[in-house]
């Protein structure tokens, strides 16, 4: 029997669009790419040349700082074109598919040690897969880890259910989970009466609660909080799946099921893909709309399927002046306020915008940010730390312990309109810088 443990601070937003339980697979995409914005911290440098045929799972870029850290492929194909912006800033390389499926073969022992499953996975470009807390980067192979997490939900909007498309792939989750177990020990986290509860190799335990129950650095902070000099690594249930199954299979397979979802998305389904695949052949969606890759909290604007994302949400452009918009009723907007009529009907389902409905103004004590993280920490004094520059008072406050998606709601109610992500991900690189 899992240890339980519940959340009692949070919020759960319900936006319309969910994805219904079917799933179809998409066709090839015209075009995929690797982006290296996706990989926070990593300075690209190209293995490859315009015109020059790779296969799945070749090495496409390594990270100038920890060359050992590779970027493959996820398709065979051609090499179309090495996109750079200002100063030669390698903004993504796209790949057009030949469609022969060709894969560059991975050996591992049958019984492998923590350092061959580390080559292994530094090799296969699946190293790119482990995130590292603190800081929330791709994890320093040289470094020391205590454990490694894994949320078997996401509890964000509109988030894929991972019960309904990857309970068929528990023979690679608990392949993945025997090799990682070599490294240092796997925790696994799982909502109430989950599919993922009986998996063999980790230590499960079982979270209930609001969002962000299912944030994988909430279920840290919960169970065993991050100190200073201490290191552990998460891993996305959806790439969990890919190790095991190239390890299984001995090539690479970035295939994975996401939610295409959103008011706005046309039809609101699960499709079979493959990782950095070109969003405009996943979904259609209708005209004044954003289409984000990753959910409605975290996600951003991208023409790929980002290579952490497990949905693409569709949502109406907030692109109209709203006059006296704060004197109207607004029965069909969401609000934590009671000043909105949005609380007397809690399980509503609304077609939220992009609409900021309003610019930053004072950053005032409210006494609300608390109530929607459920960490011991105090979320306004971290950020304001972070704003004053401050690095001793942000270390005392809990900067290890978060990443952007951990603070994502305080962004989403924060009557200020102060953009908490970018703020935090500018203190994580000063920590780092200082460090």
């Amino acid at each position: 029997m899992s240890k339980v443990i519940k959340l009692r601070k949070g919020l759960d937003i319900f936006l319309a669009g969910a994805a219904q339980q079917q799933t179809v697979q998409a066709a090839t995409a015209e075009l995929y790419a690797l982006v290296p914005a996706d990989y926070i911290g990593v300075t690209p440098k190209p293995l490859v040349k315009e015109g020059e045929e790779v296969k799945a799972g070749q090495p496409v870029f390594f990270d100038k700082e920890k060359p050992q850290i590779l970027f493959t492929a996820p398709v065979s194909g051609t090499i179309k074109e090495i996109v750079r912006g200002e100063k030669r800033k390698i903004l993504a390389i796209t790949i057009t598919p030949n469609g022969r499926n060709e894969a560059v073969a991975f050996d591992l022992p049958k019984n492998p040690t923590a350092e061959q499953v580390k080559e292994f996975l530094l090799t296969s470009g699946l190293w790119a897969t482990i995130i590292q807390r603190p800081f929330g980067i791709i994890a320093d192979p040289e470094a020391a880890v205590r454990d490694i997490y894994v949320s078997a939900f996401d509890s964000a909007p509109l988030a894929p259910d991972f019960d309904y498309t990857l309970a068929k792939n528990r023979g690679e989750i608990e392949k993945a989970i025997e090799l990682l177990s070599k490294i240092a020990p796997v925790h696994l986290g799982v909502k109430p009466a989950s599919a993922f509860a009986a998996v063999k190799g980790a230590t499960v335990t079982t979270f209930s609660g609001k969002h962000p129950a299912g944030n994988v650095g909430v279920q840290i902070a919960n169970t065993k909080p991050v100190n200073k000099g201490e290191t552990v690594w998460t891993i996305n249930l959806q790439h969990l799946v890919m190790i095991g199954r190239t390890a299984l299979d001995g090539k690479l397979s970035m295939k994975k099921t996401i939610a295409v979802v959103g008011s706005e998305c046309g039809k609101a389904q699960y499709v079979e893909c493959t990782s950095g695949a070109c969003v405009k052949s996943l979904v259609k969606a209708n005209d004044n709309a954003r289409i984000l890759s990753g959910n409605p909290l975290t996600g951003y604007k991208s023409d790929y399927l980002g290579f952490y994302h497990n949905q693409i949400t569709a949502i109406p452009e907030g692109n109209y002046h709203e006059f006296l918009g704060w004197a109207m009723p607004r029965f069909g907007k969401f609000s934590i306020s009671r000043s909105y009529p949005s609380w007397l009907c809690p399980k509503k389902k609304y077609e939220l915008d992009t609409n900021l409905n309003g610019g930053e103004r004072a950053f005032v004590v409210t006494g609300i940010y608390e109530n929607v993280v459920p960490m011991d920490i105090y979320p306004m004094y971290l950020i304001k730390a972070v704003m004053a520059g401050d690095v001793d008072k942000m270390e005392q406050l809990g900067i290890y312990e978060v990443v952007e998606e951990d603070i994502a709601l305080c962004e989403f109610i924060c009557p200020s309109k102060v953009e908490w992500q970018t703020t935090l991900r500018e203190g994580i690189t000063k920590m780092i810088k200082e460090l």
